[in-house]
């Protein structure tokens, strides 16, 4: 049985509710050849939308130096940046890609002491565009590890209109737990010291909670 998120209970109920009505109307008003068409389009929507909203199961990699992947997608940014929110430093940043197709629940990628958190409201550029870490909305998450710190910004697209963010200052983040999840598409940044050792390369496809991504020296 799939398991839905919490963040799409309602979605799904909604969804289930308006397609009945639609085959319930198409088979009163329409001939039967639009009403089983009618059931064929809702039957792909409906598990279009479970898909989305789906709960996997699965056993994060936990390991105290190791970073892993904060969300399910493909790479498609690995440079060195001036990350001037929390780091205030030169680094390392690795961008995930999330699809639509895509598990949305974003994970904690390292146990540590969450010592800042801010939401940046912005634009919906696409997600992929090289502007949308400095210019779409997201919030910003630093954590502090024996072994260093780092900077999680979780970003709307130009289909992702809400960002559900669980953490909270102060408190402490354990690998591999949910950290919140972004609605319909959208990316994951990684912000990381310029000595970690990078264990990903672009366009390798990435699984959250479970891919190591880079490692502390």
């Amino acid at each position: 049985m799939i398991k839905i998120h919490r963040e799409g209970r309602w979605i799904v109920l909604i969804t289930i509710f308006i397609l009945l009505a639609l085959i319930v109307l198409s088979a009163l008003f329409l001939p039967y050849q639009v009403n089983y068409l009618t059931c064929a389009i809702s039957l792909i929507v409906l598990i279009l939308v479970l898909r989305f909203f789906r709960v996997p199961t699965r056993r994060p990699f936990l390991h105290e130096k190791t970073i892993t992947a904060p969300a399910d997608g493909k790479i498609v940014v690995i440079e060195q940046v001036d990350q001037e929110e929390y780091l205030n430093s030169l680094c390392r940043q690795v961008s995930i890609f999330m699809s639509i197709h895509d598990v949305h629940i974003n994970y904690f990628p390292v146990s540590g002491k969450i010592s800042y958190k801010r939401y940046h409201p912005g634009q919906y550029l696409v997600a992929r565009h090289p502007k949308s870490s400095t210019l779409n909305e997201r919030s910003s998450i630093g954590i502090e590890t024996p072994f260093g710190h780092l900077l999680v910004s979780q970003i709307a697209g130009y289909v992702a209109r809400r960002i559900c963010c669980y953490a909270k200052e102060g408190e402490v983040a354990r690998q591999g737990s949910e950290m919140g999840f972004i609605k319909f598409g959208s990316r994951l940044d990684l912000f990381l010291p310029l000595n970690a050792h990078i264990m990903v390369e672009p366009g390798q496809r990435v699984t959250g909670g479970v891919t190591p991504i880079a490692s502390f020296k």
